[in-house]
């Protein structure tokens, strides 16, 4: 009789395995989503999709994750903010403005680039930036090119109170500035390479006079991450992948640099120009030389203040220390409290380490 309750209790144990095998098998993988907009340093996440990288990185960690385009840049950080995806790129700026003063705990997860020069003020007929005073300088307002005037202004011992902030959308910038009776403009590739053209436009300030500040990001929800840490290597891993591919002087790299140029709306001279006003950080070594905690603290202290001084960072923000930003070393750059913009290197040091 035991003999018989042990093989019927066996015969059990066995029956269970293989229906939770079953169960397993059959389980849908999690699910994430992602949004990306067009823009020089994100036009490699147009590479991955279409050549299916990010689908085999994501598969290797038994997850899947869907890359949707959204051809307006603040709309994709809003339906992020809302929670309708679980990443989205933006710059620097605009996380700590949009999701992180919203409440929305973001991580950058992946910092692909600085603006080095996509980035300008442009003045028609004048080479010097002390010929910007009393203009009407045309802008999206609140945007990064609202940030680089701010910079330019007070690198030349200037404030926004000597010019006119006059709020232009993206979309219609470049065409504005063609009209006679503009005469300033900031604004950023693309449409800085169409102002350019103009017989009359000179650059009389760009990004590379302040590098490492405008970052260009793909942004995660810090929850999701933590819960689900095969996110961050599968994206970190297809896009190094992807980086390795688009810096190779070789048939493959040439394709990967065509494919992005056409995406993006011009072509391979056109892109590759806008390339070379982008530091990318192609390696993982590369990033993590260059953004030191000490390099953030700096940029970021530069771009929170701007910001508080705008009112971007909620209506009851006292001063710019309202929201904690986490750096990468786990020092805290205002409220300890209130951490809402975290700088995470651990992925990407995973990457540099050969361990993804």
């Amino acid at each position: 009789m035991k003999l018989l309750r042990r093989l019927t209790l066996i015969s059990l144990l066995a029956v269970s395995a293989v229906a939770f095998g079953a169960t397993q098998a059959h389980a849908e993988p999690k699910r994430f989503s992602v949004a990306w907009s067009i823009y020089v340093g994100w036009m490699p996440w147009a590479y991955i999709d279409n050549e299916g990288i990010l689908d085999r990185w994501a598969e290797e960690y038994g997850i899947e994750i869907e890359l949707v385009q959204i051809n307006d840049y603040i709309e994709a950080i809003n339906l992020y903010t809302a929670g309708r995806f679980d990443g989205a790129t933006m710059a620097n700026m605009d996380m700590l403005t949009i999701p992180s003063a919203g409440g929305v705990d973001t991580t950058a997860l992946i910092v692909g680039d600085y603006s080095n020069g996509n980035d300008a003020v442009v003045l028609k007929g004048h080479d010097d930036i002390d010929a910007i005073r009393g203009l009407d300088v045309y802008l999206l307002e609140l945007s990064v090119s609202h940030y680089t005037l701010a910079r330019a202004l007070d690198l030349a011992g200037m404030s926004e109170r000597d010019v006119r902030v006059v709020n232009t959308s993206d979309a219609d910038i470049a065409t504005v500035f063609r009209d006679r009776r503009v005469q300033a403009a900031t604004l950023w590739n693309p449409q800085l390479g169409e102002a350019m053209r103009h017989p009359e436009a000179n650059k009389v300030f760009d990004s590379t006079q302040i590098p490492g500040e405008i970052l260009d990001i793909m942004a995660v929800n810090s929850d999701t991450l933590r819960e689900n840490p095969e996110l961050g290597k599968a994206l970190t891993g297809a896009w190094f992948e992807a980086m390795e591919i688009m810096r190779a002087d070789d048939e493959r790299g040439q394709a990967a640099r065509e494919f992005m140029a056409e995406t993006a709306g011009t072509d391979l001279e056109g892109f590759m120009a806008q390339v070379e006003a982008t530091y990318f950080f192609y390696t993982p070594q590369e990033k993590l030389d260059f953004l030191t905690p000490e390099q953030l603290r700096t940029s970021m202290e530069f771009v929170r203040d701007f910001s508080f001084e705008h009112g971007l960072l909620g209506d009851n923000a006292r001063s710019p220390d309202v929201i904690g930003i986490e750096m990468p070393d786990g020092s805290v750059l205002g409220n300890e409290n209130n951490v809402k913009m975290r700088f995470n290197h651990r992925f990407v040091q995973m990457a540099a380490d050969g361990e993804l």
